[in-house]
């Protein structure tokens, strides 16, 4: 394993940087660091890495959603206020109708499994969205109107969201019974995950602030809890629906509301170690991609991946309707909801293992829909933000500028006076 674990480094930091020398997101050479030591390839990763692979992939999110909840301003997210919330749903319920509707005559499939298909490709990835969006808040781009932290959060409950579908769609895949009360998961699931991540974050808040340790302790103290969140919701399943990624992210914004200096000494912290986190992250996603399957894959595959995503970028700008963003940032927001990959790589092989018909076919769009959309988002996002998006210093010094030939006619006034 240790082994494994340098090739990972080594390769993902070397590639890494070939991409980003080549003015190519470094993503994309960590991603396919994946797919050259992945068991699809050649196959040089340790199996007892691959078999926690998905525990890995946790912590590595954790990170990452900690950071993101020590940096979410809860007060400049209500600004924001219903393209918010509408964000969490519409661009993923477009996107689900759009593969229902287009996924049958071309793939063949049910309209049943069509819908288990669109539930799993539909998830956008919170570990391409949240650092990207975490750079342009900490330069301050697009955050006088609350862009990224709007992109943000929005992709957070995006997950929870279909994955509850999936589930929902897969019961009645396997012959089960879906009732009304079923859809109640969805509101549950988040407002258990806010209730738990908040409580604890005002508990910790208070604890760290009556108890003086480094800052490295906490950070442990923090984590610990964390990774409680994911158990409990284990714990919980089949009884009552709960968010544990959201409990991170909520646990974190919590903190940054009562203490924040803490926030802003532990975001730093978290930080670094996203550094290497990104890396084991993005290769095992990678890894889990099946280069047979993707090369397998017809051109109406292909298509309906295409499809989709022009459905999700239709339900983004939806979202935007009557907003006060114009029309290159309400692009910036359709670009930078394409990106999927880690739910993907994580639900996307369960239709199969669950005997169902449609398996193979929606694992194989799965994967490439992480092949297509992780690069395109990220590479999008690093090639847009610029053009699209204008810094708070940009935009007080553009609403703050007179133009010359007024203050002259002002001037001139003021003589004939």
């Amino acid at each position: 394993m240790l082994t494994s674990l340098a090739y990972i480094f080594i390769l993902g930091l070397s590639l890494g940087y070939v991409f980003s020398r080549l003015k190519l997101p470094s993503l994309l050479g960590i991603l396919l660091t994946g797919v050259i030591l992945g068991p699809y390839f050649l196959n040089v990763l340790s199996p007892s890495l691959l078999s926690i692979s998905v525990e890995l992939r946790q912590i590595a999110l954790v990170i990452i959603l900690m950071r993101a909840g020590l940096a979410l301003n809860i007060a400049e997210l209500k600004k924001v206020g219903r393209p918010a919330l509408l964000m969490c749903f519409v661009p993923a319920c477009f996107e689900i109708i759009g593969i229902t509707l287009i996924a049958p005559p071309l793939l063949g499939i049910s309209t049943l499994e069509a819908a288990i298909m669109g539930a799993v490709v539909a998830a956008v990835s919170p570990a391409i969205i949240v650092p990207k969006m975490l750079f342009l808040m900490e330069n301050k781009i697009g955050t006088k109107k609350s862009i990224p932290q709007m992109i943000m959060a929005g992709g957070s409950v995006d997950d929870v969201f279909v994955i509850v579908l999936f589930t929902t769609f897969t019961t009645l895949g396997l012959g089960g019974t879906i009732t009304p009360t079923s859809f109640t998961q969805i509101p549950i699931s988040i407002i258990t995950g806010l209730g738990l991540g908040i409580g604890l974050g005002f508990i910790l808040s208070k604890f760290f602030k009556l108890y003086h340790m480094r800052d490295s302790i906490k950070i442990v103290i923090m984590m610990s809890v964390a990774f409680l969140f994911l158990g409990v919701e284990e714990w919980l399943k089949g009884i009552v629906p709960l968010s544990g990624l959201l409990s991170v992210m909520a646990m974190g914004a919590t903190v940054l509301k009562l203490y924040p200096k803490l926030a802003t000494r532990t975001s730093q912290k978290f930080s670094k170690l996203w550094i290497a986190a990104e890396i084991l992250l993005f290769v095992l996603v990678g890894a889990t991609v099946d280069i047979q399957y993707a090369l397998s894959a017809g051109i109406g595959m292909i298509v309906v991946i295409i499809f989709a995503l022009i459905c999700r970028m239709i339900g983004v700008y939806m979202c935007m309707i009557k907003t006060e963003l114009n029309s290159k940032e309400r692009l910036f927001c359709m670009v930078a909801y394409l990106p999927k990959a880690t739910v993907q790589a994580a639900i996307g092989s369960l239709p199969l293992a669950m005997g169902l018909p449609c398996g193979k076919t929606v694992l194989t769009v799965a994967v490439l829909a992480i092949i297509i959309t992780a690069p395109l988002g990220a590479f999008g996002i690093d090639m847009t933000y610029k053009r699209l998006l204008r810094s708070e210093d940009e935009q007080d010094r553009s609403s703050s500028d007179i133009p010359s030939d007024s203050i002259s006619e002002l001037g001139e006034e003021h003589k004939i006076k």
